[in-house]
């Protein structure tokens, strides 16, 4: 079950962080084909947010083809994404790395700039173009 942490302050757009936080836990293996997500009731007393707004975030994500609803049964997964799951060995590295990295002293944001630098190096063209979206050579 993936549990939603609405952020208010990132200006990320509400049911944004919804449909990224459901893409992280697809990609990651904590939900599967099958698996149903959270009634808008019950994000709505985790969250405190508007009703409208789970249902656009999941409408959302059964446009992309992720998740179907079943009238009266609720938002189910229909597939994953990735391979990264939480379990992986590259997980347990990147942890380790991490852990290091932060023991050095570095913060959040210093962390992130620099996956990020490693990101864009391995993963964009010279154009800034990503080389492994839909659609790419790879």
């Amino acid at each position: 079950m993936v549990e939603y942490r609405i952020d208010r302050h990132s200006g990320v757009a509400t049911y944004v962080q919804i449909v990224q936080q459901t893409k992280q836990a697809l990609r990651l293996g904590h939900l599967e084909p099958g698996d149903k997500l959270p009634t808008a009731r019950e994000v709505v007393e985790a969250t405190a947010i508007n009703p409208n707004t789970v249902l656009k975030a999941y409408r959302e994500l059964e446009r992309e083809g992720l998740v179907e609803a079943r009238r009266g049964l609720g938002t189910f997964v229909r597939r994953g994404l990735g391979a990264a799951t939480a379990d992986s060995p590259l997980h347990s590295e990147l942890d380790g790395w991490t852990q290091r990295a932060r023991a050095a002293g570095l913060d959040r944001d210093d962390v992130a700039a620099l996956f990020t630098a490693v990101l864009d190096k391995h993963f964009l063209d010279r154009n800034g173009q990503d080389q492994h979206s839909q659609g790419a050579p790879s």
